[in-house]
């Protein structure tokens, strides 16, 4: 049975749905025939993305916020049913050394990263186990897997997404529920056009220094494309990958694995 057979008609939640991976993700679940609601704090950004594609449907809320996040939910399955995909995708990273990183900013960083995660799964999850049947993905990054100076913070969180990925994979292993993760390099999104302005403007190279200087953690010299990170969850959450679980997959050109 093909991907795009199996899933049509199935309902799914990305966060940080309105731009780069997240948009990457709705819309190629909405192409395997899944009805998508994205979500994100930015309320235009989502209905230019919703007017695009007629299965995709949008609800602005913060993911750090645990009553907007039910919110969401309630609404959402009022109207397309339960959810049978869940993408916890919203993320946001700065960057300081950590001597000079900010307990507010830390702070935030982990509210978005790990707890916006978490509270993006967790009423999901009663539904999936009573039905015995659903996937989970985290989009995380290779910061979940390896250190990188000057983002702590970051590393941190996505550290502990990929523990968290583990741990309801252990949970939900006998019951028909998959829980993965995705780990991207350096994806060529507008978050990684504000690394390179930042870069620019701590160190004053030029811009096409600064992307050298990204896309060299990569093996294969180039940024990853949204639509790579995308394709692995789109497999992810077919029923080809119903073996996969507990899985931190490294999506860098062979920067992990």
């Amino acid at each position: 049975m093909s991907a795009a057979r199996e899933m049509i008609g199935k309902h799914a939640l990305v966060t940080g749905g309105g731009s780069g991976v997240g948009k990457a993700i709705a819309e190629s679940l909405a192409d395997a025939g899944v009805n998508v609601t994205i979500c994100g704090r930015r309320e235009m950004t989502l209905a230019e993305v919703a007017k695009e594609n007629d299965r995709i449907f949008g609800l602005a809320a913060d993911v750090t916020n645990e009553a907007e996040m039910a919110d969401v939910y309630r609404k959402a399955q009022a109207a397309r049913g339960p959810f049978d995909i869940v993408v916890a995708n919203a993320g946001m990273a700065g960057s300081a050394p950590a001597h000079k990183t900010s307990l507010a900013d830390w702070q935030r960083t982990l509210d978005v990263n790990l707890t916006g995660s978490f509270l993006t799964v967790k009423p999901a999850l009663p539904g999936m186990l009573a039905r015995k049947q659903g996937r989970i993905v985290f989009v995380a990054s290779t910061a979940g897997l390896k250190g990188y100076a000057y983002v702590a913070p970051y590393v941190a969180a996505k550290h502990g997404v990929v523990g968290l990925m583990r741990a309801l994979a252990a949970e939900t292993a006998k019951s028909g529920v998959t829980v993965n993760a995705v780990c991207p390099g350096f994806v060529e999104t507008e978050m990684l056009e504000e690394s390179v302005r930042r870069i620019v403007e701590k160190t004053g190279r030029s811009a096409n220094e600064a992307r050298a200087s990204l896309t060299a953690t990569n093996p294969q010299g180039r940024f990853i494309q949204p639509e790579e990170v995308a394709a692995a969850v789109l497999w992810l959450c077919s029923d080809t990958a119903r073996s996969i679980t507990g899985q931190a997959i490294s999506v860098s050109g062979g920067e992990t694995w």
